[in-house]
């Protein structure tokens, strides 16, 4: 797999290292050099006797070094990387060294098992017992959560900002023991709330009946609708299988990729990619889990066109999707968008959702003619008719907004919930600008 230098730093852990391996990518640095169909390795000399030994699997771009680093990739695996993307021809091409060939079978091999425990037929009474047993552990981690919100509420929120750290986290790793993760990942949303802002209470609250509501919805699935039970499912940590959903027939549509952000987690990194279809008007979420120190299947970036095939997860409110395949394509004309006229109009499209998915989270919107204003200290979006929404207190591009806008109306994505918005990007002389 041949990387570009763009693409070989997006897989550095940080700044420091992006550096560090700049500095790496020199001939000089390198004792030996050598690479194949399967690898990339060199021994680099550093401040001790011995040079570290540094391997790349150019098959699945996976990284080992004997540096005692704990950063992942390290300096040297970067190093290596970029300087056989600058000058290849310095490379042998050649058989491995024993300690290059070693780390590559060994990795064959669990490939090779993970393969063969794929083709496996399943055992399909073990896995309903599996299944009925987690079911069980789930509500009984619900029935506790549901005595612990209760207590919230009885003691009064004024308490919370009072709170330790232990008090969030053991509820959390009780949702955790019980396989409920996406339970415990709203604990500590609750967690994370800013105490010292103004009218955290209202953000709060919002949270803490979200949490419950989720709770209360488990206890009675079978009278509810099947798509709203997945979103519950779903919102508690169930999983749908994706090959399954790559079985479906998705929807075909030139698609717009409107904003993309991405956020560590422990060792991944998570990437959202928000798409707009052309001729559907619909919206779709795209997450990518990429391992620390591996590479993407997808390379998308706002403002990229493509003509896509997406499968959507079973919701009463369709939004997160898979692509089943796709391929970029030439920028069509944008005059074929359909926005949302300002926010009243926005505001009924909320109120639509809510009335499906009462505790769903943020989505965007395509809305014509937004212009940023300041108004008492704080930076709102004004729409045609005049009608404010506030922009959230997070966002930090606004002079960047400002300089494309030149404070002029424009159709403009956003993203958010109920009464709070960030910019994904702006139509500016027919062209969509990520900011």
């Amino acid at each position: 797999m041949q990387l570009t230098e763009d693409q070989i730093y997006a897989l550095a852990p940080d700044e420091a290292s992006k550096k560090a391996g700049r500095d790496l990518a020199g001939p000089a640095k390198w004792v030996t050099k050598g690479i194949n169909e399967l690898a990339l390795w060199g021994e680099c000399q550093g401040s001790g006797s011995k040079p570290y030994q540094t391997q790349v699997d150019l098959t699945s771009i996976a990284f080992k070094c004997s540096c005692p680093s704990r950063k992942f990739p390290c300096k040297h695996g970067l190093g290596l990387l970029l300087l056989c993307a600058r000058q290849p021809a310095l490379f042998t091409n050649g058989d491995m060294p024993a300690w290059v060939s070693d780390w590559i079978s060994k990795r064959s091999e669990k490939e090779e098992k993970k393969v063969e425990k794929a083709e496996k037929p399943v055992d399909e009474n073990a896995q309903a017992k599996r299944q009925q047993a987690r079911e069980q552990k789930v509500s009984g981690g619900i029935a506790e959560l549901q005595v612990w919100i209760k207590d919230i509420v009885r003691g009064g929120i004024l308490t919370m900002p009072e709170k330790g750290a232990s008090f969030w986290e053991n509820m959390a790793r009780r949702m955790v023991d019980s396989q409920a993760g996406g339970l415990a990942g709203m604990v500590r949303a609750l967690a994370a709330t800013n105490f010292w802002n103004e009218g955290w209470q209202s953000s709060f609250m919002d949270k803490l009946l979200q949490l419950y509501l989720v709770a209360e919805s488990y206890q009675h699935l079978a009278n509810i609708n099947p798509l709203l039970q997945q979103d519950i499912r779903t919102a508690i940590g169930f999983t749908t299988s994706q090959e399954e959903l790559k079985q479906q027939t998705g929807v075909t549509d030139i698609w717009l990729v409107i904003g993309k952000d991405s956020r560590d987690e422990q060792q991944l990194t998570v990437e959202q990619n928000w798409l707009y279809g052309i001729k559907t008007n619909q919206y779709a979420l795209v997450l990518q889990f990429i391992a620390r120190g591996q590479f993407g299947q997808l390379a998308l970036s706002p403002g990229m066109f493509l003509e896509a095939e997406l499968a959507y997860f079973p919701s009463a409110v369709p939004y997160r999707a898979i692509i089943k395949n796709y391929n970029a394509v030439r920028p069509v004309d944008l005059a074929a968008i359909q926005s949302y006229s300002g926010w009243q109009q926005v505001a009924g499209q909320e109120s639509d959702l809510n009335s499906r998915l009462p505790f769903r989270g943020e989505m965007p919107f395509v809305v014509a003619g937004l212009k940023p204003v300041l108004y008492q200290k704080q930076w709102w979006l004004q729409d045609q008719d005049g009608g404010l929404c506030k922009i959230a207190s997070a966002y930090q591009n606004i002079w960047q907004l400002m300089a494309i806008s030149g404070g002029e109306a424009l159709t403009m994505t956003v993203i958010g919930k109920e009464n709070e918005y960030r910019p994904l990007g702006v139509w500016h002389q027919n062209n969509y600008k990520a900011i």
